[in-house]
């Protein structure tokens, strides 16, 4: 497996305690919580963990691994990333939910099949994702991901339909 084939879901922040709790930021509830195991990875090393336990507090995660008992195990893995195979995400996927990295260069289209622009990014909003499009003139617009400005999402071959209105493009 390539690094291709995982995904990133958090972030060791710091320890919780004294028996090898760590404080995650997460990117997703949902992930964090579906996830069986977890693997830590830098450019020389993997170490695969499974999760005990999960429970959010405020805006952290606090995760018990199975194989880690104490603070000591814990503290050098503090700033790690922690990543799941991407086939387990996607497995566990709702219908009209995308990996942002799926997301990112995409070529958007309306409906008339006039190129758009492309998706260069992803900002989080309260209430929804906005797509950041680069049009042809380098300009970009965040329209908010939602259906009814977006009928079709076709990741495999990269493409996405816009049905915008009046002023979302400009």
């Amino acid at each position: 497996m390539n690094n291709k084939d995982y995904i990133s879901i958090g972030k060791i922040i710091n320890f919780f305690g004294i028996k090898g709790e760590a404080k995650i930021g997460y990117d997703s509830q949902s992930h964090l919580k579906n996830a069986k195991r977890v693997f830590l990875m830098d450019d020389i090393s993997k170490r695969e963990l499974e999760i005990q336990s999960v429970r959010f507090h405020k805006n952290f995660a606090i995760v018990k691994f199975l194989q880690i008992n104490d603070i000591n195990e814990l503290i050098q893995y503090k700033g790690q990333r922690i990543f799941v195979f991407k086939s387990d995400i996607l497995k566990n996927l709702k219908e009209n939910e995308y990996l942002v990295s799926d997301l990112i260069g995409c070529s958007v289209y309306t409906e008339d099949e006039e190129k758009i622009g492309e998706v260069v990014s992803i900002s989080a909003n309260s209430s929804q994702d906005l797509l950041n499009i680069k049009n042809y003139i380098g300009q970009i617009s965040q329209v908010p991901f939602v259906n009814e400005f977006f009928p079709s999402v076709d990741i495999k071959n990269k493409k996405i339909i816009i049905k915008p209105i009046e002023g979302l493009l400009s």
